[in-house]
């Protein structure tokens, strides 16, 4: 057999993901709570609850497993009701609590990374007209600029914004996020609108700290048309990429926001980044279908006989993770890979789309692409949206009647991976020996 190894620079981040409505619990005050509460939103009618009851201390052994783990970093989020409970009341107890937090990180020898907006709004917000309102990109820059202020301590890698096109089209394009939208018209506004409300807040991030590395985690789609030789197919192709993938960072490059056959500009949005946040899951098949004017004119499919994850949500694309990838070095900027995962309750296809991914990073990585950090999704089963708990994404998994943790094959995989710094030959074979051959091959 062969034995070999495919290092990783060293100091490179090693990590896990976790979102604060996901994994805190207790969270009363947000927009996805009061979403929960209303029929047929939510799969099974499901709620986050006590969600891993990180508000309750638990994420201290969570972050004693990731540490133990050989994990280096960590990417959390701040949950903004908690912190700005009201327009005018901040909310220092919660503070302290993210602050403690990111102490116990450090101490642990681990990098935070903290994104500042992951999905949820204050209801306060939400009631002043949340993105739809000119006044968002203020009233969110202030809310950053405070945290930051609390926070700098033990924090320089800030996510303003996790997942900005997945924002807009859960909540405006009939994707199943509040406010439960479907209207281009306003989807252009709030996406414009996100837009300024980074810029804002980067800008006053680095007054507050000039040391600060501020970015965005985009959530990349690999899209492909489904009958190559067929130029509408073609097409199709180049119209979604251009609005979901293209549109936030092609305004963070040149300051002209593209989006709905709209554009507009956007000067202070140019140069307003310092790193490429990537999240990338999954790639699919797309046929022009001229009559799918909600969906741009496309019909999206998995290819038959696709590696698919349990649910059909995921299909196993690590060679679309590389063009992401490559597309993303494009940008000229340093890279983090902010979330890969797929979900898998059974730990069957983990093993092998976490090697098979991994794979690719070192791949980019050996034609010199800036590659800093890669964050798996997500250190343990959580609630996921509008999916509820019907996906398990965790590397550890979670009994929701007794909030145990149940430890998968996956958490001893990827600790291999993070205490070697790199994927071995011995640990393809020992946990995926069915991808053994694609990756060290005679």
């Amino acid at each position: 057999m062969i034995q070999a190894v495919f290092l990783f620079p060293k100091g490179f981040l090693w990590g896990t993901a976790t979102a604060a409505h996901q994994v805190e619990g207790r969270n009363e005050n947000n927009t996805w709570r009061l979403w929960e509460e209303e029929p047929d939103r939510i799969h099974n009618g499901e709620k986050a609850g006590l969600a891993c009851d990180w508000w309750g201390g638990r994420w201290r052994e969570d972050l004693d497993r990731a540490a133990k783990a050989g994990q280096n970093a960590h990417r959390l989020s701040v949950e903004w009701s908690r912190v700005q409970p009201a327009p005018d009341r901040w909310d220092e107890g919660a503070l302290d609590f993210y602050r403690q937090i990111l102490r116990e990180l450090v101490n642990r020898g681990m990098t935070p990374v903290v994104t500042l907006h992951h999905f949820t709004d204050p209801i306060w917000f939400a009631e002043k007209g949340g993105w739809e309102s000119d006044d968002s990109p203020a009233l969110f820059s202030v809310y950053a600029n405070k945290t930051v202020e609390a926070l700098k301590e033990y924090c320089n890698l800030w996510v303003t914004i996790n997942e900005p096109n997945v924002y807009v089209s859960g909540g405006y394009l009939g994707g199943g996020f509040p406010p439960g939208k479907n209207n281009l018209k306003t989807a252009f506004g709030v996406f414009a609108n996100l837009l300024r409300g980074h810029a804002s807040a980067y800008r006053g991030i680095h007054k507050v700290q000039p040391t600060a590395r501020v970015g965005v985690a985009h959530h990349v789609r690999g899209f492909e048309p489904a009958r190559p030789w067929f130029p509408a197919d073609r097409w199709i192709v180049n119209v979604l990429h251009a609005n979901f993938n293209n549109a936030f960072p092609g305004a963070l490059q040149d300051g002209r926001f593209r989006f709905a056959f709209r554009s507009m500009s956007v000067p202070e949005a140019s140069g307003a980044q310092d790193f490429f946040g990537l999240n990338y899951y999954t790639a699919e098949q797309a046929a022009f279908a001229p009559f799918a004017k909600d969906d741009f004119f496309a019909k999206r499919f998995f290819p038959h006989g696709a590696d698919l994850s349990p649910t059909g949500f995921i299909a196993n694309r690590p060679d679309a993770f590389y063009k992401a990838m490559r597309w993303a070095e494009r940008f000229k900027l340093p890279i983090v890979i902010t979330e890969n995962g797929v979900e898998d309750a059974q730990d069957t296809l983990r093993p092998r789309y976490l090697l098979q991914h991994v794979h690719q990073v070192w791949r980019a990585l050996n034609n010199s692409w800036p590659i800093k950090g890669y964050f798996h999704w997500s250190l343990i089963d959580n609630f996921e949206w509008e999916r509820g708990w019907g996906q398990r994404f965790g590397l550890w998994g979670l009994d929701r009647e007794t909030r145990a943790r149940i430890h998968r094959k996956s958490v001893d995989l990827y600790a291999a991976i993070c205490k070697e710094n790199g994927i071995s030959s011995e640990m393809t074979e020992k946990y995926a020996p069915e991808v053994f051959s694609k990756l060290f091959p005679e």
